[in-house]
Protein backbone atom coordinates (compact mmCIF):
# COMPACT_ATOMS: atom_id res chain seq x y z
CA UNK A 1 0.00 0.00 0.00
CA UNK A 2 0.83 3.48 -0.70
CA UNK A 3 0.20 6.85 0.10
CA UNK A 4 0.97 9.73 -2.36
CA UNK A 5 0.70 13.80 -1.15
CA UNK A 6 0.91 16.46 -3.79
CA UNK A 7 -0.29 19.93 -3.74
CA UNK A 8 -1.92 21.86 -7.03
CA UNK A 9 -3.29 24.97 -8.18
CA UNK A 10 -6.96 25.39 -10.14
CA UNK A 11 -7.14 27.49 -13.13
CA UNK A 12 -10.00 29.62 -11.38
CA UNK A 13 -11.67 29.51 -7.88
CA UNK A 14 -13.66 26.60 -7.98
CA UNK A 15 -17.62 27.13 -7.28
CA UNK A 16 -18.65 25.11 -4.35
CA UNK A 17 -21.21 23.28 -6.65
CA UNK A 18 -18.58 22.68 -8.96
CA UNK A 19 -16.08 21.11 -5.86
CA UNK A 20 -19.16 19.32 -4.47
CA UNK A 21 -19.53 17.31 -7.90
CA UNK A 22 -15.96 16.97 -8.17
CA UNK A 23 -15.88 14.86 -4.48
CA UNK A 24 -18.76 13.06 -5.63
CA UNK A 25 -17.17 11.95 -8.86
CA UNK A 26 -13.68 10.97 -6.67
CA UNK A 27 -15.76 9.53 -3.90
CA UNK A 28 -17.50 6.75 -6.06
CA UNK A 29 -14.30 6.32 -8.17
CA UNK A 30 -12.40 6.14 -4.94
CA UNK A 31 -14.36 3.56 -3.50
CA UNK A 32 -14.60 0.94 -6.23
CA UNK A 33 -10.83 0.79 -6.50
CA UNK A 34 -10.33 0.91 -2.83
CA UNK A 35 -8.60 4.76 -2.42
CA UNK A 36 -8.63 6.38 0.42
CA UNK A 37 -7.54 10.09 1.18
CA UNK A 38 -8.38 13.82 1.84
CA UNK A 39 -8.63 16.57 0.29
CA UNK A 40 -8.06 20.39 1.86
CA UNK A 41 -9.19 23.53 -0.29
CA UNK A 42 -8.26 27.22 0.41
CA UNK A 43 -8.02 29.70 -2.37
CA UNK A 44 -7.22 28.20 -5.56
CA UNK A 45 -4.64 25.36 -4.29
CA UNK A 46 -5.06 22.12 -3.29
CA UNK A 47 -3.59 19.33 -0.50
CA UNK A 48 -4.32 15.75 -1.05
CA UNK A 49 -3.50 12.67 0.22
CA UNK A 50 -4.43 9.20 -1.48
CA UNK A 51 -3.70 5.78 -0.59
CA UNK A 52 -4.52 2.45 -1.23
CA UNK A 53 -2.74 -0.23 -3.80
CA UNK A 54 -0.18 1.21 -5.19
CA UNK A 55 -1.76 0.06 -8.67
CA UNK A 56 -5.08 2.19 -7.59
CA UNK A 57 -3.36 5.25 -5.92
CA UNK A 58 -1.21 5.51 -9.38
CA UNK A 59 -4.37 5.24 -11.33
CA UNK A 60 -6.38 7.70 -9.68
CA UNK A 61 -3.28 10.14 -9.79
CA UNK A 62 -2.95 9.91 -13.04
CA UNK A 63 -6.60 10.55 -13.58
CA UNK A 64 -5.76 13.81 -11.77
CA UNK A 65 -2.90 14.43 -13.64
CA UNK A 66 -4.81 14.97 -17.00
CA UNK A 67 -7.76 16.94 -15.86
CA UNK A 68 -7.25 20.39 -17.33
CA UNK A 69 -9.09 21.97 -13.85
CA UNK A 70 -5.86 22.35 -12.35
CA UNK A 71 -1.88 23.02 -13.08
CA UNK A 72 1.20 22.91 -11.37
CA UNK A 73 0.94 19.48 -9.45
CA UNK A 74 3.69 18.75 -7.56
CA UNK A 75 3.88 15.65 -5.36
CA UNK A 76 5.59 16.01 -2.07
CA UNK A 77 5.56 12.69 -0.55
CA UNK A 78 4.88 8.71 -2.00
CA UNK A 79 5.62 6.61 0.21
CA UNK A 80 5.15 3.00 1.17
CA UNK A 81 2.82 2.25 4.04
CA UNK A 82 1.33 -0.20 6.39
CA UNK A 83 -1.58 1.46 7.47
CA UNK A 84 -3.80 4.26 6.23
CA UNK A 85 -4.06 7.86 7.64
CA UNK A 86 -7.62 8.22 6.28
CA UNK A 87 -9.14 4.67 6.38
CA UNK A 88 -12.65 6.38 7.00
CA UNK A 89 -13.05 8.15 3.92
CA UNK A 90 -13.42 7.30 0.19
CA UNK A 91 -12.27 11.23 0.20
CA UNK A 92 -12.68 13.09 3.19
CA UNK A 93 -12.63 16.99 2.50
CA UNK A 94 -12.63 19.96 4.50
CA UNK A 95 -13.10 23.44 2.79
CA UNK A 96 -12.24 26.74 3.78
CA UNK A 97 -14.23 28.50 6.26
CA UNK A 98 -15.27 31.69 5.75
CA UNK A 99 -13.40 34.28 4.56
CA UNK A 100 -11.17 31.24 3.02
CA UNK A 101 -9.26 30.39 6.81
CA UNK A 102 -8.27 26.63 6.67
CA UNK A 103 -6.42 27.00 9.96
CA UNK A 104 -9.36 26.77 12.33
CA UNK A 105 -11.27 24.35 10.40
CA UNK A 106 -8.73 22.34 9.91
CA UNK A 107 -7.18 21.77 13.37
CA UNK A 108 -9.45 19.05 14.78
CA UNK A 109 -8.86 17.10 12.03
CA UNK A 110 -5.01 17.54 11.63
CA UNK A 111 -5.02 16.71 15.24
CA UNK A 112 -6.20 13.36 14.41
CA UNK A 113 -3.44 12.18 11.59
CA UNK A 114 -1.09 9.64 13.43
CA UNK A 115 1.81 10.05 11.01
CA UNK A 116 4.03 13.01 11.71
CA UNK A 117 4.82 13.62 8.02
CA UNK A 118 1.30 14.04 6.55
CA UNK A 119 0.36 15.92 10.00
CA UNK A 120 3.24 18.30 9.06
CA UNK A 121 1.86 18.84 5.37
CA UNK A 122 -1.50 19.24 6.28
CA UNK A 123 -0.52 22.27 9.18
CA UNK A 124 1.78 24.02 6.80
CA UNK A 125 -0.96 24.22 3.93
CA UNK A 126 -3.17 25.33 6.80
CA UNK A 127 -0.81 28.05 8.05
CA UNK A 128 -0.25 29.16 4.12
CA UNK A 129 -3.12 29.57 2.95
CA UNK A 130 -5.20 31.17 5.94
CA UNK A 131 -6.46 34.59 5.71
Amino acid sequence: MIRLVYISTARTVLSTAALGEILRVSRANNAASDVTGFLVAGGRRFLQALEGPSVAVDTTFDRILRDPRHFATVVLSRDTVGDRQFGQWSMGHQPSSAGGNVTSALVNLIDQIPDATVRAQFEQFALQHAC
